[in-house]
């Protein structure tokens, strides 16, 4: 625990001055409150006492004065403190949401989208009250409890130990309490994170769930798990429920033996009536601290949950492992010469996906990966893009090995068109100068000129201050694929990969996009994965895959005399493409040839 609240604390200490302002404030307005029992003391032994009305008013307005000065401090602590608290809490998410940017991804694609959000924005949340109302509490709050313990046993011995004996009681409470509150509130994170993992992937699946009817069904998942964060926070609640009043009663029970003890005290002469009165004002300045203190107690419990599930993230390794630890700039200016030099790779289930891959691609080459379904081309690119690092093997650009290069350098190389492009929830212009900073207007409509979109996106209303919707989700297919390939022609990168960039649209939509491919092909050292043979054919060179193992290489014709599994995957695609094309005739009222 005291690891983790450094570690915490190191964001207050950024900002110290805003942390003394912060504390100053509060022990100003704490001082104040010191005065107020003085003041009655005096009002009730000086002035009442002896009948002497005549010094009532100055008292009055020095109890104003009092009130008036202490709410002004709180005041400017609030004001503080809230600046404080937020420039803490951009800090720690923007640094969170910085080192998630650069986890391998390996470890993101274990952790549902809807975790990531729980942990950026509500685990910051509630550690952030820890820090900032934690000094205030607990600074203020000890030293109140210091200079009203000296107060009171200037004042008198017997009352400052009645006053005082519930001080233990309050401790070992907090002793009983701490443990078994932070494994409920670890719960508590963990099913708030497992319920927003369920809500972001009912809305991202929302139209297989309609389309399906399972509706109701989601509803019942749904339910199954808020039923499990409602029944794991009124845990929480019911614990506390028990230990706050406890702590309320025991504070009580000091009061009532102030009262108990100093009557006589007062009836005997032995202590003035101002005197106890003054006690009896000072024991909210010993008992409202501890109830803070409990309750920092609660919060500090609530943040332990949370700063484990912050540093979990914190402290996992970014993408360049200690093996993969490249600081190198990439070589410019860059020829694109890709070479895979027995390279091997497993996933994390044990499985092997590449097995001693050799393969060299000369610049401005095009590679075309073909294979069944699970054989290892899409892998292979992957290690590429340094996505993931080979067991085995060294991959080199140029010559330069890419564990030695910056992974950013690694990537301003490499342009990649997926099979269904990606789109942000932005304009079109937006999606598409998203491959480069700076990227200027016209140069983005050139991009889209080649990629054969600009048409179309000057059809909309807004043109390119079109929004797509989340996902894209305002397009077709094939248009959200001709944005990816304006995306990759802005980026102009030496290196492309096409990773079935034609696979999900239909024939007369596949010849548009293979126009707008052609412009983005030309020289560059380009990869292509793709079960459609018109889209390989021409390819520089055909590498067929099985098994994660290169089993045969060549050109088209070559390849259809000697390979076997070539031939069955092209005399395949060949019958079901003149289907496809057939079926695509008919729906735009042709004949088919």
């Amino acid at each position: 625990m005291r690891e983790v609240l450094y570690r915490i604390g190191a964001y207050a200490l950024k900002y110290k001055w805003m942390a003394a302002a912060n504390i100053a404030a509060a022990l100003l307005a704490l001082c104040f409150s010191f005065v107020f029992p003085q003041i009655i003391q005096y009002v009730i032994d000086d002035i009442l006492a002896k009948k002497d009305p005549s010094l009532l008013s100055r008292a009055v307005l020095v109890l104003l004065a009092t009130y008036a000065l202490r709410e002004l401090f709180n005041s400017l602590r609030t004001r503080v403190n809230a600046s404080f608290e937020q420039r803490i809490v951009f800090d720690l998410r923007r640094d969170l949401y910085a080192h998630t940017q650069r986890l391998p991804l390996p470890f993101l694609d274990a952790h549902p989208s809807g975790d990531w959000i729980s942990r950026l924005m509500e685990d910051v949340v509630i550690v952030e009250r820890v820090i900032i109302e934690g000094g205030g509490i607990g600074v203020t709050s000890a030293l109140s409890l210091l200079i009203v313990s000296a107060i009171l046993l200037e004042k008198n011995l017997l009352l400052a130990a009645v006053a005082l004996a519930p001080l233990p009681f309050f401790v070992a409470g907090a002793m009983v309490y701490s443990p078994r509150a932070y494994g409920l509130y670890r719960f508590v994170r963990q099913a708030s994170a497992t319920i927003n993992a369920v809500v972001a992937d009912n809305l991202q699946g929302i139209r297989q769930v309609k389309a399906f009817g399972q509706e109701e069904r989601e509803q019942r998942r749904f339910s199954v798990y808020a039923d499990a964060l409602r029944a794991h926070t009124l845990a929480v609640m019911n614990l506390w429920s028990v230990y706050g009043p406890s702590m309320d009663f025991v504070g009580a029970l000091g009061t009532v033996g102030v009262f108990w003890i100093g009557g006589p005290l007062v009836a005997s002469g032995k202590i003035t009536l101002g005197e106890l009165i003054a006690v009896i004002f000072y024991l909210p300045l010993i008992y409202e601290p501890t109830k803070e203190m409990n309750r920092l107690n609660q919060m500090i419990q609530s943040a332990r949950a949370s700063c484990e599930r912050i540093y979990e993230i914190m402290d996992m390794d970014e993408e360049r492992s200690a093996r993969f630890s490249g600081d190198l700039d990439i070589k410019t200016p860059i020829q694109g010469e890709v070479a895979f030099d027995h390279v091997s790779f497993q996933y994390g289930n044990g499985r092997a996906v590449l097995n001693d891959v050799c393969l060299v691609a000369a610049p401005g080459q095009v590679i075309a990966l073909v294979g069944p379904t699970g054989c290892g081309k899409t892998t292979l690119v992957n290690l590429l893009l340094g996505f993931y690092q080979p067991l085995a093997g060294r991959i080199l650009i140029d010559g330069q090995d890419i564990a030695n290069l910056r992974i950013d350098s690694l990537r301003s190389a490499i342009a990649i068109v997926t099979q269904e492009a990606f789109l942000f929830n932005g304009t079109i212009f937006e999606n598409v100068a998203f491959a480069r900073d700076g990227a200027s207007r016209d140069e983005v409509i050139a991009a889209c000129r080649l990629a054969n979109c600009h048409d179309f996106i000057m059809s909309f209303p807004d043109g390119y201050e079109s929004r797509v919707g989340e996902r894209g989700v305002r397009l077709s297919v094939g248009e959200k694929q001709r944005i990816g390939i304006a995306r990759a022609l802005l980026k102009d990168a030496p290196i492309l990969i096409l990773d079935e960039a034609t696979a999900s649209v239909d024939a007369l939509t596949e010849s548009q996009i293979q126009e707008a491919l052609e412009h983005l092909v030309a020289r560059r050292t380009t990869f292509i994965i793709a079960h459609r043979m018109n889209a390989i054919r021409h390819a520089s060179e055909i590498v067929v895959m099985q098994h994660g193992r290169i089993i045969a290489q060549g050109a088209h014709d070559e390849l259809i005399d000697s390979n076997r599994l070539y031939r069955t995957i092209y005399r395949t695609q060949t019958s079901a493409l003149r289907k496809d094309a057939a079926e695509d005739a008919l729906a735009f009222g042709l004949e088919p040839e």
